[in-house]
């Protein structure tokens, strides 16, 4: 016969959760990366306006990019430790329109967007750092039934 034992979380170990201060600064990182986005998400909505007919399907897709990341970067800012996936899947889109822009070059726009991803790459990581984003993966978080 084995004997067969149930896995404890430990709950007399202090969860290592970032300094007020740090968290205040990450989430309003990702704040600003949110607001950022929303000024790029309206002036997406002028270009679509005014866009021509072979331009009208690229502009709306890029808005609703716009809005979908204004709103991950909200939502990390308001629970940056409930958000299990939401920090790492940000992060690894924004890091591949970098290298994609990086590869293409001199293509109308590349560049630009290359750059502005590479400062929000940039901001979400050190909000990601300063908050302990990672910390979004613990049991209790993933699976609140525990």
């Amino acid at each position: 016969m084995t004997a067969v034992t149930a896995h404890r979380i430990d709950t007399t170990t202090p969860t290592p959760t970032p300094t007020h201060r740090a968290d205040l600064v990450g989430r309003g990182l990702a704040a600003l990366a949110s607001l950022a986005t929303c000024f790029a998400f309206v002036n997406g909505v002028l270009l679509t306006i005014s866009a021509s007919d072979d331009r009208l399907f690229i502009e709306g897709w890029r808005v609703s990019s716009f809005g979908i990341f204004a709103a991950l970067f909200a939502l990390l800012a308001a629970r940056p430790r409930q958000t299990a996936g939401v920090w790492e899947v940000v992060l690894v889109g924004k890091g591949a329109l970098v290298v994609f822009g990086a590869l293409i070059g001199d293509v109308p726009e590349a560049r630009l967007s290359a750059i502005i991803d590479l400062g929000l790459v940039a901001v979400v990581a050190a909000a990601y750092v300063l908050c302990r984003g990672w910390l979004a993966w613990r049991p209790a978080t993933t699976n609140p039934t525990r």
